[in-house]
């Protein structure tokens, strides 16, 4: 299983994170939750996959976080 990928991510990718926070409304407190488990260097499937926090899901495919969803939001693939 690959590590999640934390650098060279492509630029459109990091608009889509942003975007989507903002839509969102991801709080302060719900990103340093996701950075607290990005910095752990986590592994993930090589598939789609999702992590649950409290206020917000994070979803990707492979060593790539892909978006963010509210707790409301369907998530799809491997729950880490």
């Amino acid at each position: 299983m690959p590590k999640l990928q934390r650098s060279n991510i492509p630029v459109e990718l990091l608009d889509h994170f942003l975007d989507r926070m903002f839509r969102r409304g991801i709080t302060e407190e719900e990103l340093y939750q996701v950075l607290h488990w990005v910095e752990g260097n986590p592994t993930v499937p090589e598939d789609d996959w999702f992590k649950r926090f409290s206020g917000v899901t994070v979803c990707g495919r492979g060593p790539l976080i892909k978006t963010f969803l509210t707790p409301q939001q369907s998530a799809t693939g491997t729950e880490v």
